[in-house]
């Protein structure tokens, strides 16, 4: 029988008009047959899927990968090219975001002249967006785990600290709890360098009366977690406090009109035009959020240019922002699965303001 991911690729070829595909992305190859090396490529057809790789992968291509055929290469494209021949593939879809224009010349050039190799975005975009429940499963336990480290390492934040050691200590902290890797680089953006969205911990001294945002999250059994908190370390301006309850507000609204079939580019509006109202709106230039599983970034994206709609089980962050320059900044990013009737928050720590101690 096959697999509901491999039905997905059987209906891009039928909907595209092709006869193959092949994939070479490495969050697609773990999807589709599981693979988790660096290094692969799997040809899906209407009636077989061919995986093929070099002699640094066999064995754990033959432990890893769900194919009907795998077949060790000497150089890729000749063993691409190869299999198309075997396989009689004619119309070849690829993914453009994927190969370079010198690796698709070269299928090209050592291809028959009857191929032909079609890149292919469209179909793609939608492939991995609806989660199943195992993705779902480690999607959340990644969020479990590094909300857990977080908890650990919190009384860490202290005037003095430097934001470059915090970060350290969090990522230690994840490691320590299972986690295969962080996510990104840790974001710890204290006092003014808060308004820089992605101000990557630094040598900064975190001070007394400092906002400090904290964007964060690891890999686990493959998948991502993506957090970030906003804290206060002391007592803080009363604007920051103002902006930081206009941020959750816009959080809060934008939760509530989560559900399937609204239209993402309104989810992000409901955000948007609070923050708007507030008169910070020239201080919120990125969109709402974007999709995460086998990697950070994936579709959908949430901002005003989306043209998807939310369906059921897609998950994806929330995460406005205000940013004062040289003053600092809010962001707060919840993790969120669409359900039937809403959504559900996949990531646990509290949002409401937190005064810790100076």
């Amino acid at each position: 029988m096959t697999s509901p991911r491999l039905q997905k690729v059987h209906r891009l070829l039928k909907d595209a008009g092709l006869d193959g595909f092949l994939f070479m992305n490495r969050a697609n190859l773990r999807y589709l047959c599981g693979f988790t090396g660096s290094f692969g490529a799997l040809l899906v057809t209407h009636h077989k899927t061919v995986f093929l790789t070099d002699s640094r992968y066999t064995t754990q291509a033959h432990q890893e990968v769900r194919a009907q055929q795998i077949i060790a290469y000497r150089l890729p494209a000749e063993g691409i090219v190869a299999q198309v021949e075997a396989l009689g593939l004619r119309r070849i879809g690829f993914e453009s975001e994927t190969l370079t224009y010198e690796q698709v010349q070269c299928l090209r050039s050592r291809s028959p002249a009857v191929c032909q190799w079609i890149a292919e975005t469209g179909g793609l975009h939608t492939l991995r967006s609806v989660k199943d429940a195992d993705e779902l499963a480690a999607i959340e336990g990644a969020a479990s785990l590094a909300a857990a480290a977080f908890e650990e390492v919190l009384h860490r934040l202290r005037p003095g600290c430097r934001e470059r050691e915090f970060a350290f200590e969090l990522e230690l902290a994840m490691r320590r709890r299972g986690a295969e890797e962080k996510a990104f680089d840790i974001i710890v953006a204290s006092g003014w360098r808060g308004a820089l969205p992605h101000g990557i911990a630094s040598d900064k001294l975190i001070a007394r009366g400092d906002l400090v945002t904290i964007d964060f999250g690891c890999r686990w059994q493959g998948y991502h977690s993506d957090e970030t908190v906003t804290v206060a370390v002391g007592a803080v301006d009363p604007e920051l406090r103002r902006v930081y309850d206009t941020v959750l507000e816009a959080r809060n609204r934008a939760l509530e009109g989560i559900r399937p079939g609204v239209a993402l580019r309104d989810i992000d509006a409901l955000a948007r035009d609070y923050i708007v109202a507030q008169g910070y709106g020239d201080c919120f230039g990125h969109g709402l959020g974007h999709g995460l599983g086998l990697e950070v970034h994936e579709k959908p994206t949430l901002s005003s240019l989306s043209d998807a709609v939310a369906e059921e089980n897609m998950v994806f962050t929330v995460e406005p922002g205000i940013y004062l320059p040289d003053r600092g900044g809010v962001r707060i990013e919840d993790l969120v699965c669409v359900t039937a009737e809403g959504c559900r928050c996949l990531t646990r720590l509290p949002k409401n303001f937190r005064i810790l101690p100076a």
